[in-house]
């Protein structure tokens, strides 16, 4: 998995940033800067740049993350490399900065998130945002938009401000996809049902939906009354209909529906005998 995230991650930089000449963030932007004022190829940088930051990765998190942190910098500089050296196609986007800061975005933040996934890093300051991620809570990509921005602000030294404007583009792109791949595969939307007919509700959702429901013991703050409150998780793609059918027991039914992350259990990543699902 690190292996195809530094591979597509690369195949963005090489095709779509430095072809049209954007930059990045963090220290790839660091080794492009190095490579437009130089012509410092940018897989020989990334490594040499890449050992002091080595060291603090060993010392904070540990032998696995140095291993996969140097396996995913050595095989990103590998790609960079290939992908240079043997070119594989040729998209002229110079007339079309929006179009190039996208699609680089777009695989940038792929690449990335996949070998976050795996538990691996690039170096860099991947290596700091999943520091900070650890330690403080922050999204990789909140950490590392905000270093990225540095950066590309160092960047305006070789780039004009529509480059420069098109690369912020691209990195917030690539921010979003990171963060996207982070949140995992099983996403939905989380129902809390307040109801007086909330037994009917549940064994609707169960019977038309084939979802499960908890029952919550509530209690209004207003009358003090008692109530049971049905907490259920469904697809996004089953939202709609969650709706309907809820409305369809009691139409007066009090909904909250919120965006809910990873799920985990029967239904989503396990089946009806507690066994995972085939992906």
């Amino acid at each position: 998995m690190i292996l195809l995230g530094t591979a597509i991650m690369s195949f963005g930089l090489v095709y779509f940033t430095i072809e049209n000449n954007l930059a990045d963030g963090g220290l790839t932007g660091i080794t492009l800067i190095l490579y437009y004022a130089v012509q410092f190829d940018p897989a020989y940088s990334n490594i040499l740049l890449n050992i002091p930051l080595f060291f603090i990765g060993y010392k904070v998190l540990g032998r696995t993350a140095f291993i996969y942190t140097v396996f995913g910098t050595a095989s990103l500089s590998f790609f960079l490399w290939l992908f240079q050296a043997f070119p594989l196609i040729h998209i002229p986007l110079h007339d079309d900065l929006t179009l190039a800061a996208l699609f680089a975005g777009a695989f940038i933040g792929a690449g990335l998130g996949i070998t976050f996934r795996a538990g691996g890093t690039t170096g860099g300051v991947d290596i700091i945002a999943k520091l900070v991620y650890k330690y403080f809570g922050w999204s990789m990509g909140k950490t590392m938009f905000m270093i990225d921005a540095l950066v590309i602000s160092a960047s305006l030294l070789y780039l004009n401000y529509r480059e420069a404007m098109y690369t912020l583009v691209a990195v917030f792109i690539a921010a979003k996809v990171i963060d996207l791949i982070q949140q995992g595969a099983y996403s939905g939307k989380a129902a809390m049902i307040i109801s007086n007919r909330s037994k009917e509700i549940s064994e609707t959702i169960l019977a038309e939906m084939d979802r499960g429901a908890t029952i919550l013991k509530g209690q209004g703050t207003f009358t003090d009354e008692k109530r049971d409150v049905l907490y259920c998780v469904v697809g996004r793609n089953e939202m709609i209909r969650l709706k309907h059918l809820i409305h369809s027991v009691d139409p007066h039914a009090f909904v909250t529906l919120t965006d809910v992350q990873d799920i985990m259990g029967e239904g989503f990543t396990l089946d009806e005998n507690k066994r995972p699902l085939e992906l």
